[in-house]
């Protein structure tokens, strides 16, 4: 029987090759090796998001959270730093947080009582002279915390890696994005109600990488939401830009995001499709008249930050009731629980300010569609469990099968890369190619290569490296 080792590099190899062809072997979506080696090369130094400020607005407020498998607890100390907890006593190892969250000084081990500030720093222990004497230094035995943790937005990320670069040098491009997205609100961001889990059994990358940008499903999977008015879209029509009248977009390191955006000659809800009441929230002082005028005339964008940051704002009607699509924001993360197994957690998010029945409403629809229960996610959740089943199967691996992700390469589909994108990375339109995932699963790669250093930077255009990638498909 081979190695795990040798299985794994034997996947990777093959995952290599196929690439090169635009295509990804069937197994990577559910193998125990390779969820381990991802579990240690990818979760143990890539930035994750874990939480929003705002879930933790006062000295002591606590929540608990998972990278990977492990456990933490994400927490506002009574210093007022933010600070990423690993959620195991240093004396045998037990959870010393109990609750899910709430508002605590100290955390007490339930197995032997070593006590904690919420710093981290071991403060007592029962019979603690008795037992020890002066071999244990209190100031040696605190709780392990994350190396690096880094709020943008409100929003907090945090690496386990010492060597990780910092936060803006990892989200590189995407880092523009983010600004369009979440900095431009007067009061910021803030979670409304709690943030849902569900455990599902399908891979982490099949979720992640439709958030890169898989367009193409839309018009089949999700025809219904438009028939019933859910999503506003050219049902009858076989026009395939007005189906997919967006721009993809590459930015290097991973990320990829789709953004609908107004054409200049044309005027509409723009501001991800708020309310007027909302968009006065909105202000050009904060980063300055370009982003501004970028979110101006942005109708919606899905996306991801490597490796399992999703999110989402689009305009939905939760119900045939409602007269006007309301403006959703809705951030999700893809957390490996197992092989073939996910746990996705998703929070619903509103502009501070905002008027309470409008909070509301965009919490109503929010989790009619893109929460545990919803109608998108219910819709995405079967063909990913399917895929999982698939890449399990014992005649699937013995055929060697690989997974199509060639649209948009030369000779292919009707997507071009084009100049006129109105800000960085490189741009496609319509989105009717595949280019996103093929550069979420090149990065994939190049942290799963990586057993030695920090993975260098990967700039969009070696995402797109290779004879026949899209940007032989000429300007548009």
């Amino acid at each position: 029987m081979r190695s795990a080792d040798s299985e794994v590099t034997g996947i990777l190899d093959r995952c290599d090759d196929a690439l090169a062809q635009g295509t990804v072997p069937i197994e990577v979506f559910n193998d125990p090796s390779v969820h381990e080696l991802e579990l240690d090369r990818i979760f143990t130094r890539a930035w994750v998001f874990v939480g929003h400020e705002s879930e933790i607005p006062a000295r002591g407020d606590y929540a608990q959270r998972r990278i990977g498998r492990d456990p933490f607890v994400l927490v506002r100390s009574e210093d007022g730093e933010i600070r990423l907890l690993f959620d195991a006593c240093r004396h045998r190892g037990a959870m010393v947080c109990r609750a899910e969250r709430g508002n605590a000084a100290l955390f007490r081990c339930p197995y032997h009582g070593w006590t904690y500030k919420n710093t981290g720093a071991l403060v007592g222990a029962p019979f603690l002279k008795d037992a020890y004497g002066s071999e244990l230094k209190k100031s040696e035995r605190g709780l392990f915390a994350a190396p690096h943790v880094e709020s943008l937005h409100g929003f907090i990320f945090a690496s386990l890696d010492p060597d990780a670069p910092s936060l803006d040098q990892y989200l590189g491009e995407m880092r523009w994005h983010f600004d369009l997205f979440w900095g431009q609100c007067r009061e910021g961001w803030e979670v409304i109600g709690e943030p849902q889990r569900t455990v599902i059994r399908a891979d982490w990358k099949t979720a992640a990488e439709n958030f890169s940008g898989d367009d193409y499903h839309t018009m089949y999977l999700h025809r219904s939401t438009i028939e019933t008015g859910i999503m506003e879209g050219p049902a009858d029509s076989a026009d395939v830009s007005e189906w997919l009248d967006g721009y993809h977009v590459q930015l290097g390191n991973g990320h990829h995001l789709v953004r609908v955006v107004l054409p200049p000659d044309v005027e509409g809800p723009g501001f991800f499709g708020y309310p007027d009441e909302v968009r006065e929230l909105f202000s050009p002082e904060l980063q300055g008249p370009e982003l501004y005028e970028g979110a101006k005339r942005t109708l919606g964008v899905v996306g991801l930050a490597f490796p399992n940051f999703g999110f989402l704002s689009f305009p939905f009607r939760h119900g045939r009731e409602v007269a006007e699509p309301v403006a959703t924001m809705t951030v999700k993360t893809f957390e490996p629980h197992g092989p073939g197994e996910i746990v996705i957690t998703s929070w619903a998010l509103c502009p501070k300010g905002a008027p309470e029945d409008f909070r509301r409403e965009t919490y109503r629809t929010t989790m009619g569609t893109f929460s545990a229960g919803g109608t998108f996610e219910q819709d995405d959740s079967d063909p990913w469990i399917s895929i999982a089943r698939s890449a399990g199967s014992t005649y699937g691996r013995k055929l060697g099968m690989n997974l199509d992700y060639r649209m948009g390469l030369k000779g292919t589909a009707s997507s071009r890369r084009v100049d006129h994108y109105p800000g960085p990375g490189l741009a496609f339109y319509p989105m009717l190619e595949e280019g996103a995932q093929r550069g979420f699963h090149r990065r994939w790669l190049q942290f799963m290569r990586s057993s030695n250093g920090y993975p260098e930077a990967m700039s969009a255009e070696q995402q797109n490296a290779g004879a026949g990638m899209p940007e032989d498909n000429g300007n548009g």
